[in-house]
């Protein structure tokens, strides 16, 4: 099972809306006999790959594999009856498919077919590895993650405006890495504005991939000469306004290549963020991240619509009261009413550090930490 998650992390990021997958067929002796990942949506499933290459040493032998395979047809036949004719005497898939059209089903194909099944084996790694495709069936909306460089004392950027670089080479390598793992990255126009990003994946030892780009942007004041706006329209850019945005300026944004969303507006005029993240994943985002600044991130903390954090604290002390702060509008009385992380883990990046942690019970947290066999 570890072989087979280690080969559907390949997949990771890549496979949207449908999850990673990776299996591995032994052969009735206990050799290895195929093995395969799910490289992206439409592909062949991981299960299909693996018992492809093991052809007739299949029989007698066993499937591990990181999730149940599917029992109906998407863009690719049904995985189960597949599995249940390659002549395999055994499964061992490490959690059900929480999807409704599979959960319990693929399983009970199996054991119609007289193989023996056994499930949970290293769960909640294989959980955890589709965080995104496991929160969307059970919130409904996507895996929302916050991301912030900061100094120690909170500050994103000076009071001009200055941000580069916060943070070191490992702490933005790291970063691009998170990305590419990422189904669209959301901003706030002010931040494209101010920094004029690419909102690329830039991951080291991997080509980096077309990455879904969001821009909160209630009034249209995204400019025509943006960066998120590429004339290849290679990547998708979505910007989410309000419906009483200016008609015209919405004419030219498409001329460039965006796609204007009006939703709303909420009561303060901004951008509703429960129905984008809705329209967001119905169009097959699992995962968002918010790269926002502080009355962005706000935002999805006031509504809690954000379910993770990655904040990256630089040793720096700007010491200044109107730099601008990685969360603004919260306002708690007293600690004890702040927002508390839990499920939380710390890791050295160069001189950085890296905060991860929940805002509320990872979808992975109810999967018990299984061995290997």
């Amino acid at each position: 099972m570890g072989e087979a998650l280690v080969l559907a992390a390949r997949g990771a990021g890549r496979t949207s809306p449908n999850p990673a997958v990776g299996a591995v067929v032994l052969d009735a002796g206990g050799r290895p006999a195929g093995q395969g990942f799910h490289e992206r949506a439409g592909a062949p499933h991981a299960e299909a790959v693996a018992l492809r290459e093991a052809g007739e040493r299949a029989r007698g032998g066993t499937l591990y594999i990181t999730l149940e395979p599917c029992a109906h047809q998407g863009r690719t036949p049904p995985c189960a009856p597949a599995v249940a004719g390659a002549g395999v005497t055994r499964v061992v898939a490490a959690v059900q498919d929480p999807d409704p059209r599979t959960a319990g089903r693929g399983f009970q194909i199996l054991v119609d077919a007289g193989i023996r099944v056994e499930v949970g084996l290293r769960a909640r790694e294989a959980v955890r590895l589709n965080e995104g495709f496991f929160t969307w069936h059970r919130d409904g909306r996507p895996l929302v993650t916050l991301k912030a460089a900061a100094s120690l004392d909170g500050r994103i950027a000076s009071r001009a405006g200055a941000s580069r670089w916060l943070t070191g080479e490992k702490a933005r390598a790291w970063a691009h890495g998170y990305r590419d793992r990422v189904d669209a990255i959301l901003v706030g126009v002010e931040t494209v504005l101010r920094d004029d990003p690419l909102l690329t994946s830039r991951p080291e030892g991997r080509e980096g991939k077309p990455i879904l780009r969001v821009i909160l942007d209630s009034r249209l004041k995204t400019p025509e000469t943006a960066k998120v706006l590429p004339p290849d329209r290679e990547v998708a850019t979505i910007l989410a306004a309000t419906r009483d945005a200016p008609a015209d300026k919405e004419a030219l944004l498409r001329r460039k290549g965006a796609e204007v969303l009006r939703l709303g507006p909420s009561g303060a005029g901004r951008v509703p963020l429960a129905p984008l993240l809705r329209e967001l994943g119905e169009r097959g985002v699992r995962h968002l991240l918010v790269e926002g600044g502080g009355r962005v991130h706000g935002a999805f903390l006031r509504e809690g619509l954000a379910h993770k954090v990655l904040f990256f604290l630089a040793p720096l002390i700007m010491g200044d009261e109107s730099a601008r702060g990685a969360v603004a509008g919260l306002a708690p009385r007293t600690p004890g009413q702040a927002l508390r992380l839990s499920y939380v883990r710390h890791e050295a990046l160069g001189e950085d550090l890296l905060v991860e942690g929940y805002l509320a019970p990872p979808v992975w947290a109810d999967f018990g930490e299984d061995g290997d066999v």
